[in-house]
């Protein structure tokens, strides 16, 4: 019989977590995740595989965890009000622990080896599946007439992304959340509303 794992899995990740999301994919050594795990190396092979692996699960864990507010903004009911709670709730997310700011996804893909481009390659791709997610969202917001029949969904998801993404750099950078939620609020400002948004307010 194999031998009983001797530490609390959940915790583990967390701990792995944190390290990934405040130092990025290449920036975290393996002494760094064993002293945030409390899980010596051969253990974590043992039950994450490799580095990557364990990136990959602590991954899945965060968007379930701390992305959580992009399926609840995706059923708001305007467009505007989608944008609204995705930007807010990333300016939210990413200056909410001092000690690990900006988004682990971001931090992660800026910069990689070429050992590394698995990893930019997944968070590349994660990334896309949202971008899908809120363009065919803002489809549904023109089809419905809350967005004008000439707005562009695809350059307005890649808009929101952009923001985002600009969000959790500065927040990385040391910007305050006041500072990145003026930001927004200047991102908002410039949204494009149907005939039906502004007149039923």
């Amino acid at each position: 019989m194999g031998r009983h794992r001797e530490f609390d899995v959940d915790k583990a990740l967390d701990g792995a977590l944190c390290v990934f999301w405040r130092k990025g994919y290449e920036g975290a050594s393996y002494s760094d995740l064993t002293e945030a795990t409390g899980v010596e190396r051969p253990a974590l092979y043992s039950a994450f595989g490799n580095k990557e692996a364990l990136f990959r699960k602590v991954l899945v864990r965060y968007y379930e965890r701390y992305l959580d507010y992009l399926p609840v903004a995706l059923n708001m009911p305007t467009s505007k009000d989608v944008v609204a709670h995705i930007l807010y709730g990333a300016v939210d997310l990413n200056t909410r622990y001092p000690d690990h700011t900006g988004c682990l996804g971001i931090n992660g893909v800026l910069a990689a080896s070429d050992e590394a481009e698995p990893v930019r390659q997944a968070l590349i791709e994660a990334r896309a599946v949202a971008e899908v997610q809120l363009r065919q969202r803002l489809d549904r917001a023109k089809a419905e007439g809350d967005l004008p029949g000439t707005a562009k969904t695809d350059a307005l998801a890649a808009f929101v992304l952009a923001v985002t993404h600009g969000i959790a750099v500065q927040a990385k950078a040391g910007f305050t959340r006041e500072t990145l939620r003026a930001v927004a609020e200047q991102a908002l400002s410039t949204w494009p509303t149907g005939p039906s948004t502004l007149t039923s307010r």
